[in-house]
C-alpha cells in the first residue's frame, strides 16, 4: 500500500490552501511521522521525521491519534502532558487521523503559532474538525488513485514485457479500427515503424482485413491463413483474431499473427509434421485397398524397415504416416525427407547432418539431420529411387549400424529410427542396370507393400469424390451438395495416370469452376470431360445399332400376331418381357 508520501505535491497544494484561507500554520504526516508537507516552520521540515519519534513510550499526540484513529483538540499545548515537546512554540492545535481501507496512513493539523491563531482554532473547532476529516478524505482519495494508477502502470508494464517477449505479431484495434497497440514482432512483420502503426486505421494497415468483420460481428478465430499486402510483397499469415467484448458488444480486437513460412519450417524442423492421420482416413471400400491396409497395419507394430512402392500419387506417403501412428512410435517425430525434391549437394547434409564450419554458409554450432531429428520415431524416405549412389552407400550404413555422421565431424550418433521408404520406380531395373546398390535395396525391401494404381480399384473413385468434395468446398467456402451423374460416369471411366493426386486435383479445379449446387460436366478439367464425351460418343452408336436391331425384331413378331398365329400375351413371354413393357416398347417404335 502506497503512503502519503507518494502525493507530497499534492499534499503540499493542500496545506497551502488551507493556511491562505483559515490562517493558520497546516502539517500534514504520513503513518510514520513523516512530514510530507507544511507550510511556515512546517515547510523546512518536510522529510524529516516529527520529534515524537525520539520518544515511542510516551504517547504523545500523534502516537495517539494513531492509535485510536481519534481526532484532537490541544488548547495549551505547553500545559497538556500528552501533546509532546513544543519544540516550535505551538500554541494550539488541532489533529486529525487520515484514513484508507480501515487503517490509518497519516495525519493532518492545524496549528497555531500566536494567541489570535489559537482563540480562532477553538471559537470553530467543530467545524474545523469537519473541514479536517473533508481533507482527510481528499487526501487518502488522492493516495488510492496513485495506488491505483501506480497498480495500473504494474500491470501494463507487464503486459508490455509479455507481448515484447512474445514471438508472434500482435496488434490490437478499438471499436473503431484503430491500432491501440503493436509489438515488435508485429512491427517487423508488418514492416513498417509502430509509430506509423500506432493510430492507423486497420484497413489502411491491411486492406480488406478480417479484423473488421469480427469487430462487426464479435465472432474471433483460431490459426486462419489469411494474406497480407499485394504481390511481389504479399505475406502468407497464420492468424488468430479475439475480440474485446464490453457490455456484450465488441469494444476491440486483439490478432496474434505469423508468417506461415516461419511456422511450416518450424513444424518441419521439429516435429516433422506431425498431422495425425490412421488407416481409416485413407478412402476406399476395393478388396485390393482393404488388403493393403490390412497388411499395413501388420507392419505397424514393429519397426521393421518398410518398402512402399506404387505409381505417383497413390497415396504412398498417407500410408506411411498411418504405419507411424498406429506404431509404437505414434508420439515420436514423423520426419519426411523427399530424395527428388532435395539438390543432390545439400541431401547428405540434410539427411545427416553437419557440424560448424563444415562448408560455406555452415550455421554456427551445426545443424541435426533428419535422422537425428527423427529420433525415437519414423523417417519417411520419399523417392528413393532418387538417391544418388554416393549417398546409397552411406544411407546402408545407417541401416546397417543405426547410426549417423555428421558432415565435416567424425562423431558416430547413435540413432532409434524407423524407416519407411518409398519410390514409384522399378528398383530391380535399376539394380540391373547399376542405378541402384543391390545391398541398400535388400536392406529397404524388408517388408514391401504394393499399392494399386486408381484405375484397378474403381469402386473406389466415388468415395474420393465426395471426399474431397467436401474438403474443398469447406476450403473455399463453397455450398455444392454432389456431381451430376455424368461426372460420376466420366470420372470412373477415366484411365487417372496421376491417381488420387490427380483426382483430388480435378475435384478441386471443378470445385473452384462451378458457380452452381452441384458439380456439372462443364466444371470439370478439359481431358476428362473429353476423355468421357468419346466414350459416350462410342457408346452412343452401338445403342443406336441395337434399338435398330430390336425394332427390326418386334415388327417381325407383330406381323405374326396380324397373321393371327402369335398373341401378345405369348409373344411377351417369348421374349422375356412383360406385357407393359411390351406395349411400350411398340409404342416407343411406332409399331
Amino acid at each position: 500500500m502506497l503512503s502519503l508520501c507518494t502525493i507530497g505535491s499534492t499534499a503540499q497544494q493542500v496545506a497551502e490552501a488551507i493556511s491562505a484561507v483559515l490562517e493558520v500554520e497546516t502539517e500534514i504526516l504520513a503513518g510514520d511521522l513523516t512530514i510530507v508537507a507544511g507550510t511556515g516552520k512546517y515547510r523546512e521540515l518536510i522529510g524529516s521525521r516529527d520529534e515524537e519519534v525520539n520518544y515511542p513510550d510516551a504517547s504523545y499526540l500523534y502516537t495517539r491519534v494513531l492509535k485510536t484513529g481519534q481526532a484532537f483538540v490541544v488548547e495549551d499545548p505547553g500545559r497538556d502532558p500528552f501533546y509532546g515537546p513544543v519544540y516550535l512554540g505551538e500554541t494550539g492545535e488541532i489533529c486529525c487521523p487520515i484514513h484508507r481501507d480501515n487503517r490509518i496512513i497519516g495525519i493532518i493539523a492545524l496549528v497555531a503559532f500566536n494567541e489570535e491563531q489559537r482563540k480562532r482554532l477553538l471559537q470553530k473547532r467543530e467545524q474545523l474538525q469537519t473541514f479536517l476529516q473533508h481533507m482527510a478524505f481528499l487526501l487518502a482519495s488522492r493516495v488510492a488513485e496513485m495506488e491505483s494508477y501506480s497498480q495500473l502502470e504494474l500491470t501494463s508494464g507487464k503486459l508490455s514485457a509479455v507481448l515484447e517477449s512474445i514471438h508472434e505479431g500482435i496488434i490490437a484495434v478499438d471499436r473503431d479500427g484503430m491500432i491501440t497497440h503493436c509489438n515488435r514482432a508485429a512491427e517487423k512483420l508488418v514492416g513498417k515503424p509502430r509509430e506509423e502503426m500506432l493510430g492507423s486505421r486497420i484497413d489502411d494497415l491491411w486492406p480488406d482485413s478480417p479484423l473488421t468483420d469480427v469487430l462487426l460481428t464479435g465472432q474471433g478465430y483460431r490459426d486462419r491463413e489469411e494474406l497480407y499486402g499485394r504481390p511481389p510483397e504479399q505475406m502468407h499469415l497464420l492468424v488468430t483474431a479475439t475480440p474485446i467484448m464490453q457490455n456484450s458488444r465488441p469494444a476491440g480486437v486483439v490478432a496474434s499473427f505469423r508468417n506461415m513460412a516461419e511456422v511450416r519450417s518450424l513444424a518441419y524442423q521439429l516435429t516433422g509434421e506431425q498431422r495425425r492421420l490412421e488407416f481409416e482416413h485413407i478412402k476406399g471400400i476395393s478388396n485390393q485397398l482393404a488388403e493393403v491396409k490390412k497388411q499395413a497395419s501388420k507392419v505397424a507394430q514393429g519397426s521393421s524397415t518398410v518398402l512402399i512402392r506404387g505409381e505417383s500419387g497413390t497415396g504412398k506417403e498417407l500410408f506411411a504416416r498411418a504405419i507411424h501412428h498406429a506404431s509404437p512410435r505414434r508420439d515420436r517425430p514423423f520426419v519426411i525427407v523427399n530424395c527428388g525434391a532435395i539438390p543432390e549437394t545439400l541431401l547428405e547434409s540434410e539427411l545427416f547432418g553437419y557440424e560448424e564450419g563444415a562448408f560455406t554458409g555452415a550455421r554456427r554450432g551445426g545443424r541435426a539431420g533428419k535422422f537425428e531429428l527423427a529420433e525415437g520415431g519414423t523417417i519417411f524416405l520419399d523417392e528413393i529411387g532418387d538417391l544418388p549412389l554416393h549417398l546409397q552407400v552411406k544411407l546402408l550404413h545407417v541401416l546397417q549400424r543405426r547410426q549417423v555422421e555428421r558432415v565435416g565431424g567424425n562423431k558416430v550418433i547413435s540413432v532409434n529410427v524407423r524407416v519407411i521408404a518409398a519410390t514409384h520406380r522399378n528398383l530391380e531395373e535399376m539394380c540391373a542396370r547399376g542405378e541402384f546398390r543391390e545391398d541398400l535395396y535388400y536392406r529397404l525391401n524388408v517388408i514391401p507393400l504394393e499399392i494399386p494404381p486408381l484405375r484397378e480399384r474403381r469402386e473406389d473413385i466415388e468415395i474420393l469424390m465426395e471426399h474431397f468434395l467436401n474438403k474443398y468446398c469447406s476450403l473455399l467456402d463453397k455450398r455444392i451438395t454432389g456431381f451430376e451423374q455424368d461426372v460420376y460416369q466420366a470420372f470412373i471411366t477415366y484411365h487417372w495416370p496421376g491417381n488420387v493426386r490427380e483426382l483430388e486435383n480435378a475435384v478441386e479445379y471443378a470445385v473452384n469452376m462451378e458457380a452452381g449446387p452441384v458439380i456439372t460436366l462443364d466444371s470439370v478439367p478439359a481431358r476428362i470431360r473429353n476423355s468421357w464425351l468419346r466414350e459416350e460418343g462410342a457408346e452412343a452408336t452401338l445403342k443406336s445399332q441395337l434399338i435398330n436391331t430390336e425394332k427390326e425384331i418386334l415388327a417381325a413378331y407383330l406381323q405374326k400376331i396380324q397373321d393371327g398365329t402369335m398373341t401378345r400375351g405369348q409373344l411377351a413371354k417369348l421374349l422375356g418381357i412383360s406385357r407393359i413393357t411390351l406395349y411400350r416398347k411398340i409404342k416407343e417404335y411406332g409399331l
